[in-house]
């Protein structure tokens, strides 16, 4: 049986995960995805070719893309400070280049 924590214990991590740092199991769950269908690209294509509308074509490519792809960043703050630091310097060169 798992070790209980107790009060005031040291051990417990207080300030919880830092804002933009993803869940690992989410993370091993969206890798262990993507693998699947990278090995499984010919069933997936052969699924695709069944499909006789372009709606549901659509609706079965829509269904995959959401196991595969991250999901858009919405907010600044779903971003971690590593990936902010990034998109603030490609901004930052992208204005030098249009001043120049």
């Amino acid at each position: 049986m798992a070790q209980q924590f107790q009060r005031n214990d040291t051990r417990i991590n207080r300030a919880g995960r830092k804002s933009g740092v993803p869940n690992k199991t989410t993370k091993q769950l969206r890798e262990a995805v993507q693998a699947f269908v990278e090995n499984n690209l010919d069933d997936i294509q052969h699924q695709y070719n069944k499909l006789d509308t372009p709606n549901a074509k659509l609706s079965y490519l829509d269904k995959m893309l959401r196991y595969v792809l991250p999901s858009p960043v919405t907010e600044l703050e779903q971003l971690s400070d590593e990936a902010l630091d990034k998109l603030i310097n490609k901004l930052k060169k992208k204005q030098h280049e249009t001043t120049i």
